[in-house]
């Protein structure tokens, strides 16, 4: 497995593996609209491209898993700096061989050395191999987000 800072050439291989996530989200409970958020979704990616905040893990020279991540900025003062994992998704086919943990760890790393003093990500409360991986990562609940029908 090869772990990289991918270049704008990327691109195309990224959109296909951040709508993978989007289709696989949709079984635990996710409202995205997979191909309507496409052109959306380039965009945001073209961005993080740019700054550096995405790391694409490849086996074989076939790109199977991604993190995109950013520091945080809003216009609360707060206790920490946080970065944000926004995106880590591995292929099925090659999910437990710690690829990952790989991602995840150098998303972390990261935005350590870019000042986050704490790290968060969001989870779907029904993706229970995804909080279980996070929780085995150190990572705990700190907000939870509710929701209704009207």
């Amino acid at each position: 497995m090869e772990l990289t800072t991918p270049t704008a050439s990327a691109l195309d291989a990224l959109v296909e593996l951040w709508l993978d996530l989007a289709r696989d989200q949709r079984a635990h409970g996710s409202h995205l609209c997979v191909t309507a958020n496409e052109n959306q979704i380039r965009e945001s990616l073209s961005q993080r491209l740019v700054v550096g905040g995405v790391r694409i893990a490849r086996v074989d020279d076939e790109p199977v898993g991604f993190a995109t991540f950013y520091p945080e900025q809003g216009v609360f003062e707060q206790e920490y700096d946080r970065g944000i994992i926004e995106n880590l998704y591995v292929t099925a086919p090659h999910r437990g061989n710690g690829i990952g943990t790989a991602l995840l760890e150098a998303a972390v790393d990261a935005l350590r050395e870019g000042g986050a003093d704490r790290i968060a990500l969001d989870v779907l409360a029904a993706n229970e191999r995804a909080r279980s991986f996070y929780r085995d990562h150190g990572f705990e609940p700190h907000r939870v987000e509710m929701e209704r029908r009207p």
